[in-house]
């Protein structure tokens, strides 16, 4: 990411979210004469055999095809096909077709390889993907998974855009604002794997107020007044993202500081995938049918279909899930169970958008949930772990909005994104639920691309690190690093403050009062702890 003279002038502001379900691009020109826009990329990826389309998504999975199911004459895309990840005969396949190959035979089916770059008890440069796959499946690291969909999207700028290739662009990539350091870092390495040398991150929260401040960069300080906290909740596919954000009143306009960030949750899209599939699960066995592990994990994709189809804005009153047979039962073996739109919407308000109480914490009684090897959190209230992170960082709160109970110290508006929210249903209940917690008169501010924004957002940033357009929001360090030191008892770890929370980007700092002794000759390793 440092400075290069000899690079080529950039023609383009491109911003990537690696998101765990999808990748999504967004761009605006540089050579714009008048109002720049920002536009979004339509991915070309193969959508059937032989067959490519553009979308503005393209699916985070990758499914590692056998020469007997398909051909690779049937899977050409426009560019040169990028050489295969290992020596077996496994076709590697990105994007839509993967995920309608992958909801057929899940065990060839690399999935959620963002969750597990955050995944400190597995070795994230491994070849541990697809998890629990089968037999003879060539897998690969969840760094290299990264790295194919960023260079499928490399590959596919390219060819659109040959005079202006995406590596020579100012290129902007999220990454969540709760990644610590080494999943950033392993976040890096996969784009420089994908052929990135040149590069920022932005945490995805600020990317969705980035978007926001770009679409309506014309009213900011009317559809802000009297607003002195916005809290960004970013429910993606298998992160909860939280930030708040405070703003101040200047005379040049408002400014904003990014002033508290949540915890690392692996809650999200993933989690009510699997709720659904648990209930199809127990549907089938109610009728008689036992559904076997590799059944299970088709039934999960299924489940991720039917959730996006009964929650959209123009969802129909049901939708069915099919789990398919096998070898010669794959018509008789075909078993269905289908989910009316209330039945989903109740498990989703009562199992993840509980009403509950101001200061209510997760429950951590709870056996955790480990599927696919992903540890994800005890309890699935996403309200319940909204309420801990207001509790645990009241006193920056207070800072910002000042001095009050618990139940004064509430955001003055929300910025809700994510594909859930796209249901007015789930965004009426979070609503309901802070005015319960006494923000009577807290505002919603317009997200009308939940599943876009965080790309948008990234060009947006872009434009206000160069200082226009838009504002930049001041943020700083979301933890502070420690150096762990020598000499502390078992019972009591001693550490050094390397990096304090809120550190600016770029700016020095000299532990002048701290003298240091380090062993010559010897390999030494550095351990660094985050607060």
């Amino acid at each position: 990411m440092s400075k290069d003279s000899s690079r080529t002038t950039p023609r383009w502001l491109v911003g990537i979210d690696l998101g765990t379900s999808h990748t999504v691009v967004a761009a605006a020109s540089l050579e714009q004469a008048v109002e720049p826009e920002i536009i979004g990329f339509q991915i070309p990826q193969l959508v059937g055999l032989g067959e490519v389309g553009s979308r503005p998504l393209l699916p985070s999975v990758q499914y590692q095809a056998s020469s007997d199911e398909v051909r690779s004459a049937d899977c050409v895309l426009p560019w040169e096909t990028p050489s295969k990840q290992g020596s077996s005969s496994d076709l590697p396949i990105v994007g839509f077709l993967a995920r309608q190959l992958g909801a057929k035979s899940p065990g060839r089916l690399v999935a959620s390889a963002k969750s597990w770059l955050s995944h400190p008890s597995v070795d994230r440069n491994a070849p541990i993907l697809p998890w629990g796959g089968v037999e003879g499946v060539e897998k690969i690291s969840p760094v290299a998974a990264s790295a194919g969909y960023l260079r499928h999207v490399r590959h596919a700028w390219n060819e659109r855009h040959p005079q202006a290739r995406l590596e020579d662009q100012d290129l902007t990539i999220t990454v969540p604002a709760s990644f610590d350091e080494a999943a950033r870092a392993l976040t890096c390495n996969a784009a420089r794997e994908a052929g990135f040398l040149h590069f920022q991150l932005v945490e995805e929260p600020q990317a969705v107020f980035y978007d926001w401040l770009w679409r309506e960069r014309d009213h900011i300080a009317d559809l802000l007044d009297g607003v002195r906290l916005v809290l960004v909740v970013d429910l993606g596919g298998g992160t909860l993202d939280l930030t708040l954000i405070s703003v101040r009143r200047e005379v040049s306009g408002p400014e904003f500081t990014r002033i508290a960030v949540g915890q690392h949750l692996m809650l999200g899209g993933d989690n009510l995938d699997l709720a659904l599939a648990h209930l199809a699960e127990n549907k089938l066995a109610t009728a008689g049918h036992k559904v076997s592990p590799l059944e299970f994990s088709q039934l999960v994709e299924q489940c991720r279909q039917t959730k996006e189809a009964l929650l959209s804005p123009d969802a129909p009153e049901s939708a069915k899930v099919t789990l398919l047979g096998g070898g010669s039962r794959l018509i008789g073996g075909t078993r269905s169970v289908e989910f009316e739109r209330s039945e989903v919407q109740s498990l989703l308000m009562d199992g993840f958008f509980p009403l509950v109480e101001l200061g209510e914490l997760p429950d951590r009684r709870r056996s955790g949930v480990v599927e696919y090897g992903l540890p994800f959190v005890r309890d699935p209230a996403i309200t319940r772990h909204i309420s801990a992170f207001l509790v645990e960082h009241r006193h920056v709160i207070s800072e910002a909005i000042g001095e009050g109970p618990i139940q004064g110290l509430m955001p003055d508006a929300l910025l809700l994104n994510g594909g859930v929210f796209n249901s007015a249903l789930l965004t009426q209940r979070l609503m309901r639920q802070f005015r319960a917690w006494g923000a009577e008169n807290i505002r919603c501010l317009e997200n009308p691309h939940p599943e876009e924004s965080v790309a948008h957002g990234a060009v947006a940033s872009a434009w206000a690190r160069r200082g226009t357009v838009v504002k930049k929001i001041t943020s700083g360090a979301p933890r502070s690093l420690f150096l762990v030191l020598e000499g502390g008892s078992e019972a009591k770890t001693m550490g050094c403050c390397l990096l304090p929370r809120g550190t600016e980007e770029a700016q020095e700092i000299i532990l002048s009062d701290r003298r240091f002794r380090l062993k010559v000759g010897a390999a030494v390793q550095f351990h660094l702890v985050a607060s």
